[in-house]
């Protein structure tokens, strides 16, 4: 991000294919299409496909962070290739170039500053004996742009602002699209950003257009209704804490939970992962893949025990990590963007909010 000021650009929607094909020239652009039912991102190549008007079911993540990745291959070599003593040689995949994610919401673009913490090595424990950094997150991360599309209007899903965002917010966003009648109006937020708008189809905005999207952005934020007062949810933390032995509240809680895992997997700020080695003969490869907290075998270990065979237990954990531990060690930043989501996509109607606010009411009787 820069302190600079920039000059907010205008594009038709006539020319909106021509540029984004001039920017598939220079680097990969992912950008929201409609699959069946779903708004999902995939490459855009030519500018065509785009769905402009339905809000993505998934959000950008897997750009960053993709659903499974090698992270290094490896060959045993020579004759001793089939003996313990034998050489392997490793051999890291190469890296992908500059890439553009256009059309991500405001949220899920504040959705990677959960990541960066996490990946960049960042946090408590940094203090007490420092973790290692993550090369193939870092490198997408520096080479990736993000053009954020305000939000015209909330869903009944939606809390960005619960966390200190908004339908518009630039955090996390390298350039703002705005539509207004005819076109989109996009206002850098970075030298990134900026560099996007070198097209001749993008010209200086107007001062009645810039106005017109601030009006648009206020609108967007007062459809979001009113939020829980900020020191209500920043009580968070502790009430998760005090609630943390009372499996009685987390029971009620995780009633009409299925376990699908459907609401880790489409949250833009989840971030773990499991490790496997797959092999063919003498040679394979090392792969991360998306795991899931509510999975019943996310914790269990090699003794067979698991200490979060309830699925009260995986709940417990997911909500707590998200507005109680995460924020411990991170500033006070919640580890949720509001985006809704895990609410919008649950088969069961299970509310996020709902739950910290139950939290946080109970924890005062307590």
């Amino acid at each position: 991000m820069s302190d600079r000021s920039f000059t907010p650009a205008f594009i038709s929607f006539k020319a909106l294919s021509g540029w984004l094909r001039a920017l598939a020239q220079k680097a990969t652009v992912h950008a929201p299409r409609r699959e069946g039912r779903a708004v999902v991102y995939r490459e855009l190549g030519d500018g065509q496909g785009l769905e402009s008007f339905l809000r993505p079911t998934e959000s950008a993540k897997h750009v960053l962070f993709p659903r499974s990745e090698a992270l290094f291959s490896f060959q045993r070599q020579g004759e001793a290739a089939g003996a313990a003593s034998g050489k392997i040689r490793l051999q890291e995949p190469e890296g992908e170039g500059p890439a553009i994610i256009f059309g991500a919401l405001s949220c899920d673009a504040r959705g990677f500053l959960s990541f960066d913490p996490v990946y960049d090595g960042c946090g408590t424990a940094q203090a007490v004996g420092g973790i290692a950094k993550d090369p193939y997150y870092l490198r997408r991360r520096a080479n990736t742009s993000i053009i954020v599309r305000a939000c015209k209007s909330a869903l009944n899903t939606c809390f960005c602002h619960w966390v200190g965002g908004g339908p518009a917010s630039t955090e996390g966003a390298d350039l703002l699209a705005t539509d207004l009648e005819g076109g989109l109006l996009l206002s850098p937020c970075s030298e990134a950003g900026a560099a996007l708008l070198e097209h001749p189809d993008c010209v200086p905005a107007l001062p009645e257009q810039i106005a017109a999207a601030a009006a648009l952005h206020a609108a967007a934020e007062r459809s979001l209704g009113e939020a829980p007062p900020a020191g209500e949810l920043a009580a968070s933390r502790a009430a998760l804490l005090a609630l943390f032995e009372n499996s009685e509240f987390w029971q009620r809680q995780s009633a009409q939970c299925l376990s699908c895992g459907a609401c880790t997997y489409l949250c833009p700020t989840c971030y773990c992962f499991n490790i496997t080695d797959e092999s063919n003969g003498i040679a394979g490869a090392r792969l991360r893949s998306w795991d899931s907290c509510m999975s019943a075998l996310f914790t269990l270990e090699a003794s067979g025990h698991n200490p979060r065979a309830a699925k009260a237990a995986r709940l417990k954990n997911r909500v707590g990590h998200k507005f109680s531990y995460y924020p411990a060690i991170h500033e006070g930043r919640f580890s949720c963007c509001g985006c809704g989501r895990c609410i919008k996509s649950c088969p069961s109607s299970v509310d996020i909010r709902k739950i910290v606010l139950a939290a946080i009411k109970e924890a005062a009787h307590v």
